[in-house]
């Protein structure tokens, strides 16, 4: 079984870091990272829990060794819990590990877009580009539901995005929480029209 496999190794220290945000969220006991992987497959195939099941077939695709067979089931699957849920994060994008999905349902991210360890994704969020430059994420973002990263952005670490929040310049580390930004600048602008 794939599993097992030394050529693997790296993916389940992935999918361990991965399950374990769910873990540190109170939503899956310790068991699922403990169980030496055996409920991760069984979830990535009877999908319990979709986001989980989700990140694995993601996760395993992105992986150059994945051939043959299991190459066209993993295709299959992600293909499967991608149309099903709205989850367009195309296979190789550079996400670290420990990445966590809110509700996951409506999530395109671009398949350039950099995304470093520990991030939050949650649902009716995008992170897009119009001409192949997508955003630089730094490690521990945590992204609220609605969220629009646009175009050649950089996020740096430890920062909260608020709901709806439209990002079009970049956000330094510094600053903790980014919060309707440009929303408040578009009504500002619009109050003097007639």
């Amino acid at each position: 079984m794939f599993c097992f496999n030394k050529k693997y190794s790296a993916f389940w220290e992935i999918m361990k870091a991965d399950t374990m945000r769910y873990v540190e969220h109170g939503e899956l006991s310790a068991k699922w990272v403990n169980g030496g992987g055996k409920y991760l497959v069984a979830n990535a195939l009877l999908g319990c829990e979709h986001r989980l099941a989700f990140t694995f077939w993601f996760r395993l695709l992105s992986l150059a060794e994945c051939r043959g067979l299991l190459r066209f089931m993993a295709r299959f699957m992600y293909r499967k819990y991608s149309h099903k849920y709205g989850m367009q994060i195309p296979p190789g994008t550079q996400i670290g590990p420990g990445m966590y999905i809110g509700h996951g349902i409506n999530i395109v991210i671009h398949g350039k877009t950099i995304i470093g360890r520990n991030c939050n994704l949650a649902h009716f969020m995008n992170i897009g580009s119009n001409h192949n430059t997508p955003a630089v994420v730094g490690d521990n973002v945590r992204f609220a539901p609605g969220v629009c990263v646009v175009e050649n952005v950089k996020i740096g670490s430890n920062v909260r995005i608020g709901a709806g929040t439209i990002i079009i310049h970049d956000v330094s580390a510094q600053r903790q929480r980014v919060v309707l930004q440009v929303i408040t600048i578009l009504i500002h602008d619009m109050s003097g029209r007639s």
